[in-house]
């Protein structure tokens, strides 16, 4: 009777002593799908040595291996914050401005809820609790597939405003005044630099034209000695002098006061674009047909640098700092050059190709330091086919391009140029203005994926080529093929 005793006992603890450990050896089956090896690793533990490899490389190898890092797209699955994913969290930073518009009346804010969002139960809530990675969602839909994962669209010249009415801002009054004497195509022209009255502009018959728009209208001077097209100039800082490239193969420095020509400097090759350096105006850098931009000096006429490109240089615009320089060349590419504002030499930072197959020369490059769309420096440039681009400038990185968005209009067969718009306040969107060859002006909201079209001007009878904003943002000047160019009076604005 004792020996059973002893046996049912001795039973009893083996079971109390099983039991635990069961517990604690069992990991939870959340950690078991967490543990996950890689496959790389793998196949290099399980693979054997070949005879004449390095032992060495094999241990470096497998070491480094196994201490890989996590990728980051399983990062992103397990980030977490405020109990939402990183898609989530992504959407919900990337949502349109007036998305507290298009929603249902949510909970008013406390402090208990300072730092997190709730979702409406409106249908648009879902966009922000997604957690599944779908880079082919439409932002708008929120379910429904879309090719196009920026604010790209592609509408003609002629595509009316719609569904909502042209922004006030962008209302005119009328013509301010008629510039006709010109007897060729207007190619280029400008406002000075920070002034609203002072309007310059080159035609293809080689002369340049200085005028006033303040009341009365009227030219200051004619400027001839180009032999051909003017290609482009630009206004010194004080407004003293402007330098203006041509066809011709020559650069030219025109003192506007005497309206005579103070240097001529001679190529080898068309002229295509210039610019003074904003910072120190003794540097004048031209761009031409060679594939190259060279940095002059503005008092001697001498060569100070000379930089090469992949195709001909067809536009350059400087960054405000003056650190840096954005030139569009034939083939469509976008290049950020460094400069020294010292020294005046010039380096190669960045490229941006374009991606369409059919390469087309760049018209316009625009620099702007501060957008709303990105929230920081931006960059315009148009081409001859009609695309419009829009891109964020990080300064941090040499002036590293990311395209934002794009707008694609009808091929031009003329180099039509486009110009961004003034700023209306910091709730609307981004603007452009451009010509076009069925003879008005158009604006863009390059917000919009449809219909981008928000206002046109009509007073030209024939291809509008150039646009331009004078300082005061009151005025707009526009060009076309056979010699007009009009000012356009902006209405005011409370």
């Amino acid at each position: 009777m004792a020996m059973v005793v002893m046996m049912v006992l001795q039973k009893r603890r083996r079971r109390r002593m099983v039991l635990p450990m069961v517990m604690v050896v069992a990991p939870p089956e959340k950690e078991k799908k967490k543990k996950k090896t890689d496959p790389q690793l793998l196949i290099c533990l399980l693979q054997p040595a070949p005879a004449d490899s390095d032992p060495d490389y094999i241990g470096i190898r497998r070491l480094l291996l196994s201490r890989k890092p996590q990728s980051p797209f399983q990062r992103r699955l397990d980030w977490r914050c405020n109990g939402k994913g990183y898609v989530a969290f992504r959407n919900y930073i990337r949502r349109p401005r007036n998305w507290e518009n298009m929603q249902t009346p949510s909970l008013q804010t406390t402090p208990g809820n300072s730092g997190r969002w709730i979702p409406p139960p409106s249908p648009r809530s879902l966009l922000y609790d997604v957690e599944s990675w779908s880079p082919g969602r439409d932002v708008q839909s929120g379910s429904q597939p879309s090719p196009r994962r920026s604010f790209g669209s592609s509408t003609s010249d002629n595509d009316r405003p719609r569904n909502r009415r042209a922004e006030p801002a962008y209302s005119f009054v009328g013509m301010h005044c008629i510039f006709d004497q010109c007897k060729d195509s207007v190619t280029v022209l400008k406002f000075g630099h920070m002034s609203s009255d002072l309007l310059a502009y080159g035609a293809s018959d080689g002369t340049l034209t200085v005028c006033t728009v303040s009341d009365p209208p009227s030219v200051l001077k004619h400027l001839h000695g180009h032999s051909k097209d003017v290609t482009d100039f630009d206004f010194s800082s004080n407004n003293q002098y402007i330098a203006s490239s041509s066809m011709d193969k020559t650069v030219r420095v025109w003192e506007i006061s005497k309206g005579l020509c103070i240097r001529v400097i001679y190529g080898v090759s068309s002229q295509l674009c210039i610019r003074f350096h904003p910072v120190n105006n003794n540097f004048l850098s031209v761009g031409n047909a060679d594939k190259e931009v060279t940095v002059f000096n503005f008092s001697t006429g001498r060569i100070i640098h000379k930089i090469f490109f992949d195709s001909e240089v067809t536009s350059m615009d400087y960054a405000h700092t003056g650190q840096l320089m954005f030139c569009g060349d034939a083939m469509g590419c976008i290049y950020s050059v460094s400069v020294n504002s010292h020294t005046g030499v010039l380096s190669r930072s960045h490229r941006h190709r374009s991606s369409i197959r059919r390469k087309s020369p760049v018209t316009t490059v625009q620099y702007r330091s501060f957008s709303l769309l990105a929230r920081g420096p931006v960059l315009l440039t148009c081409t001859q086919d009609g695309s419009l681009s829009f891109f964020s400038v990080a300064l941090e990185i040499q002036g590293y391009l990311t395209l934002r968005c794009s707008l694609k209009l009808n091929p031009r067969i003329y180099s039509i140029r486009a110009s961004f718009c003034p700023l209306l306040s910091l709730e609307k969107g981004e603007y452009i203005v451009a010509g076009s060859e069925d003879s008005n002006v158009y604006f863009y909201d390059l917000t919009r994926p449809k219909h981008t079209c928000v206002n046109k001007l009509q007073g030209h009878r024939f291809p509008v080529i150039g646009v331009a904003w004078n300082h005061g943002e009151n005025l707009l000047a526009s060009s076309d093929f056979y010699g007009t160019v009009i000012v356009w009076k902006r209405s005011k604005t409370g």
